[in-house]
């Protein structure tokens, strides 16, 4: 078997790569902006490779890729599944593989207290591959922090010529990261992606889509062809700000992006439906009843009287950016709105609800994306080729 040092011309869809004890780390955060936030929910959201991958050129009819994932336990949840490690063979599933081992990170939803215990390191095989040249692409789990070690192949590997593809840049919240998908592929962006013909960057942060200046700049600074951002229910979820600071706040994320890409097409996305929250604030808790049953779910805690005061619900927030971007247009026509309730509404809701109240399920993140890539990518759309 062949060793291939794993080095950035291997790996897409991270915007940094650190070097740890036991191998490459991929971030979805730049250095910069990780260290301006001490935040643990976005150290683990950004560590968490959503839409990155192994991609090479290869001959090859067996791989294996050693990682060190890092598994979440909730005390009192049902347990999670072990993240999916997809396999495309010319931009074709191919294959899924889930990794045993790896450290655990277990959290109390109660007192949010958190272990982390260390483990050993797992191995990812596919076998039976064909032995033509082909292009190779290993998505990473969207929800599972993972180092990777080694890649092995009984085949040199080489890296992907560049395809000409468009760059996708998005971000968002959980729900965009990929939440309750159920494979890195089966993410809404990364089902769009693949119907739109481009390539992603998923900035999508777990409870981290929250107008933070890092982010924008991290957005400012990546290169793209295409962008998109998908705001407002992590600032109902975190009771983050109240509708005088929410307005300028977007003001200036959307600044900021265009300070790097004054040209790109930009997409402003405003939240999908969630019942919880369409007109009852923040903050998002667990449903600690739920929970002593075995079930993960959240309620809103907030006031609905409290929007007199500013308090954001996402029909405040809906309605607020469809305002910003209409009167910004004047000034920049390459930006674009979408009510994030044409990806997945009321119709919607009567059919595939939200399982934990917040989270969309695999059915519907795949419904999400082919609408997307409709909306976006199709001809009129603002992503149109």
């Amino acid at each position: 078997m062949h060793t291939t040092t794993l080095t950035a011309e291997l790996i897409r869809g991270a915007l940094d790569l650190e070097r740890t004890p036991r191998g490459l780390l991929p971030h979805r955060l730049p250095a910069r902006a990780r260290a301006q936030c001490a935040d643990p929910q976005l150290a683990l959201a950004e560590s968490q490779p959503s839409g990155v991958r192994l991609a090479f050129r290869t001959r090859a009819t067996t791989v294996e890729l050693d990682t060190v994932p890092t598994k979440r336990i909730y005390a009192g949840a049902p347990p999670r599944p072990d993240g999916v490690y997809d396999l495309l063979v010319d931009g074709l599933p191919a294959g899924s593989a889930t990794a045993d081992g790896g450290d655990t990170l277990t959290v109390d939803l109660r007192s949010g207290a958190t272990e982390h215990r260390p483990g050993p390191v797992a191995t990812v095989r596919f076998a039976g591959l064909p032995g033509t040249v082909k292009d190779v692409e290993i998505w990473l789990p969207h929800n599972e922090t993972t180092e990777l070690v080694a890649l092995r192949t009984d085949a040199p590997v080489d890296a992907v010529p560049d395809r000409g593809r468009k760059v996708w840049l998005h971000h968002g919240s959980s729900i965009s990261h990929g939440s309750d998908a159920a494979s890195p592929t089966g993410t809404w962006p990364a089902r769009a992606a693949a119907l739109g013909g481009v390539d992603l960057v998923n900035v999508g942060l777990g409870s981290s889509a929250l107008l933070d200046p890092f982010t924008a700049r991290a957005l400012r600074d990546t290169p793209a062809d295409l962008i998109s951002v998908k705001l407002g229910i992590n600032l109902v979820n975190a009771d983050l700000m109240r509708l005088r600071a929410f307005g300028p706040a977007v003001h200036g994320f959307l600044d900021t992006i265009r300070e790097g890409h004054p040209r790109t097409p930009l997409l402003v996305v405003s939240p999908i439906l969630c019942p919880l929250h369409e007109d009852t604030p923040g903050p998002t808790a667990p449903d600690f009843a739920a929970l002593a049953e075995g079930q993960l779910r959240f309620r809103a805690a907030g006031d609905p009287a409290e929007v007199a005061d500013g308090k954001l619900t996402l029909a405040v927030i809906r309605a607020e950016l469809s305002r910003i971007v209409r009167e910004r247009t004047a000034d920049d026509p390459g930006l674009h709105h979408l009510d994030g309730r044409a990806l997945y509404g009321e119709a919607d809701a009567g059919e595939l609800p939200l399982p934990d109240g917040l989270h969309p399920d695999a059915a519907a993140h795949a419904r999400m994306g082919e609408r997307f890539a409709a909306l976006a990518f199709a001809p009129g759309g603002p992503f149109a080729r």
